[in-house]
């Protein structure tokens, strides 16, 4: 029996590729042409690869999450429950009016404006933005116990604001906002953190 060709494309390289595809057109708009295109591989080459679509967007999640990570210890090593929420706001608004990159955040992007067939999508990409939000309630529940935050200070909603926040700006970048638009949103959610400051 006659084998099949091996996969001869750098794994990492595609899904670079079509994580910049999904991060522009969303897992609806982006179609397998664009993909396999975008990727330079053919059709059966990522059904071998992926399983379909949506195993090839949960790998490039995976691999946009994964060079996240560094950033995100960054984040959460900030002195202070307002500092670590000044660190990821403006990071955010800088890496999402990156020139260098589509607008906005993957993890937003990705699950707007799914349909019949895909709905797991926006489940797989809130789920991951849960992870980010459950690291910052932590954080947070540290800087509490640190005497940093206020006592009657509320972790769970200081974490789930910081990440709408954060959601909504990358809304806003996908829709134009430029850098110095994000930063002033920005600055006004960090006055929220200075409130419940203990100091």
């Amino acid at each position: 029996m006659a084998m099949g060709r091996p996969r001869e494309f750098d794994a990492d390289a595609a899904l670079d590729q079509a994580m910049e595809v999904f991060w522009r057109h969303g897992y609806e708009g982006a179609t397998i042409a664009q993909l396999t295109e975008a990727m330079g591989i053919n059709p059966p080459s990522l059904y071998a690869a992926f399983g379909n679509k949506e195993g090839l967007l949960k790998a490039a999640l995976d691999r946009y999450t994964a060079k996240r990570a560094a950033w995100m210890d960054e984040v959460l090593s900030a002195p202070t429950a307002r500092d670590v929420a000044e660190r990821m706001l403006m990071g955010t608004a800088d890496s999402q009016t990156d020139p260098d990159n589509p607008p906005g955040c993957l993890l937003v992007q990705g699950g707007l404006a799914c349909g019949t067939g895909s709905e797991n999508v926006p489940f797989e990409l809130a789920a991951r933005r849960a992870l980010t939000e459950d690291q910052l309630r932590e954080r947070f529940v540290r800087a509490k116990e640190e005497g940093d935050l206020r006592p009657a200070a509320d972790a769970a909603a200081l974490a789930r604001y910081l990440s709408a926040v954060s959601a909504g700006m990358g809304v806003m970048a996908s829709s134009g906002a430029n850098r110095e638009a994000l930063r002033q949103v920005a600055n006004v959610s960090v006055k929220v953190f200075e409130e419940q400051s203990a100091k």
